[in-house]
């Protein structure tokens, strides 16, 4: 029985032994241990510009396009172009049978015969008339019926010209056929285009604003286009003041050069300003904290921290605008560290060999001290097991 206890009390003073050798390893900090003052980063306010956009959707058009419309009805007897096809200003389209070109026709020769007998009859009568065989009156009637053959003429010639006109279609304008209903056999009607020229080079994107939007567009201001991966710029050229009553927004326009990849009727994203402010003093957004609301940075001088109310503007992804509150030659303190606060001593990173602790070198750390522990432990067993 004796014997046991013996044995009992002297594992307990190894275990004993173990344990102050574990705690002698790694002794705990004390009091009179001085802590390194955080390593910081600095920057000085800088000037420059911060621009905000709203992203809206928009859709292309051409910045010229016509809708060919026949001016007489009729059966289409040929066509020329195809969807697709470039053609040229004045070039044919197609042939419409008006079935009025050869009643213009007919009519202008009658008025073509009957001028010549008119002007035929004039010119013998100016010889009598030159002799005294005629009196004045009797030529006066003459040369009166002369002037209206040759009106009767000029209108019959004027309408053959028209008709001809109508069943001949032709390009008002250079361009590529956007779309067509043209068929051989298939009746033109002046109430319908029978096709769609879009203008060649630049070509217009449209989109609408809602009234709050409305006042941040204007006539002259460029755009950001976006399509594919690629960017374009475009120059408002019309805003609608009147609301589109079907969908109660407000229609506006921009130009944008085209190199032929935008395709009418695809739709794009753009951009516009919705603020901006242009020459004005801007830090790096994440040295800006709050407190209740109210903004504020730390500043670095001579060795100490100070926190520092501003008064902020807008700001985008990196900058953000200071109001007040700073100078150009205050050094504002970038990088985050829990002993930051009124006053607090800190260095310079980069000074003395001094380095900004980051959250993955104290993760190192900790990880380095947990690993030390485990093997000081795994010693201090060993040592137990040699001793019993």
């Amino acid at each position: 029985m004796k014997k046991s206890v013996k044995i009992a009390i002297g594992a307990v003073v190894v275990v004993a032994a173990g344990a102050a050798a574990v705690s002698g390893l790694k002794p705990k900090n004390t009091e009179n241990e001085t802590v390194a003052p955080p390593a910081v980063r600095v920057e000085n306010p800088s000037n420059g510009t911060i621009e905000l956009f709203r992203s809206l959707i928009g859709t292309i058009e051409p910045a010229d396009q016509v809708y060919v419309i026949p001016k007489a009805a009729g059966e289409i007897t040929a066509v020329y172009v195809n969807p697709g096809d470039y053609v040229e200003e004045g070039q044919l389209l197609c042939e419409i049978d008006t079935k009025q070109v050869d009643g213009a026709k007919l009519q202008l020769e009658s008025a073509e015969i009957q001028l010549k007998d008119a002007q035929t009859n004039l010119e013998r009568m100016k010889v009598l008339y030159a002799s005294g065989d005629i009196s004045a009156q009797s030529y006066e009637q003459v040369e009166s019926a002369a002037k209206g053959a040759q009106i009767a003429y000029d209108s019959a010639k004027l309408a053959y010209d028209n008709q001809v006109e109508f069943s001949s279609i032709t390009a008002t304008i250079a361009g590529k056929i956007e779309s067509s209903s043209m068929e051989v056999h298939g009746m033109a009607s002046s109430a319908s285009p029978l096709c769609v020229i879009a203008g060649e080079g630049a070509k217009s994107v449209s989109f609408s604003v809602t009234e709050a939007v409305l006042d941040q567009v204007h006539v002259g201001e460029q755009i950001k286009i976006e399509k594919n991966g690629s960017d374009y710029v475009g120059t408002v050229t019309e805003v609608n003041t009147m609301v589109d009553a079907a969908t109660g927004l407000f229609k506006v326009k921009a130009t944008v050069e085209d190199n032929g990849s935008l395709i009418s009727g695809s739709s794009v994203k753009l951009y516009i300003t919705s603020d901006k402010a242009e020459n004005v003093m801007t830090i790096p957004v994440d040295a800006v904290y709050y407190s209740n609301g109210e903004p504020y940075v730390y500043t670095y001088d001579n060795g100490t921290v100070h926190k520092v109310t501003v008064e902020t503007g807008i700001s985008d992804d990196e900058k953000m605008q200071i109001l007040s509150g700073l100078s150009a030659d205050n050094e504002v303190i970038t990088t985050w560290d829990p002993e930051l606060y009124e006053g607090a001593p800190a260095v310079l990173a980069g000074e003395t060999g001094t380095t900004v602790e980051t959250a993955e070198t104290v993760e190192t750390a900790e990880t380095a001290e947990t690993v030390e522990t485990t093997e000081t432990t795994e010693t201090t067993e060993v040592q137990t097991t040699a001793a019993n």
